[in-house]
């Protein structure tokens, strides 16, 4: 029985590095994905500039609509959502500057255009 065991243990070894070649293969290379992250918190900062200037726009027309104050309830209200809206991206890139302060690696810097050699 010792010739069917062997047989058997060299099927699993080579079915083990089958398996192991196969996910040598599949595997994604690791790359960071800083770009991409500085990518969406700068949309997120620009959202939440656009959408508290909205906020306030609607919130504004609500007023003149109930109180019947025509320019002002709109006028205080874009500068109410302006205000919010600087504050939250304020805060947000606070956040994302102690985030970056905790030990990561300096973002790679993307040349302009003009910066390239043609």
């Amino acid at each position: 029985m010792a010739p069917a065991n062997d047989a058997r243990e060299e099927a699993i070894r080579r079915l083990d590095e089958r398996a192991a070649a196969l996910g040598a293969r599949t595997q994604r290379p690791v790359t960071s994905h800083a770009g991409e992250q500085a990518v969406s918190q700068a949309y997120r900062i620009i959202a939440e500039l656009i959408g508290g200037v909205l906020v306030g726009l609607a919130g504004g027309f609500i007023v003149d609509r109930v109180l019947n104050t025509t320019p002002w309830g709109l006028i205080g209200g874009v500068l109410l959502g302006f205000a919010l809206s600087v504050w939250m991206a304020r805060r947000t890139a606070n956040r994302l500057m102690a985030l970056a302060k905790q030990g990561e690696e300096p973002l790679p810097s993307v040349p302009f255009e003009d910066d390239e050699e043609s």
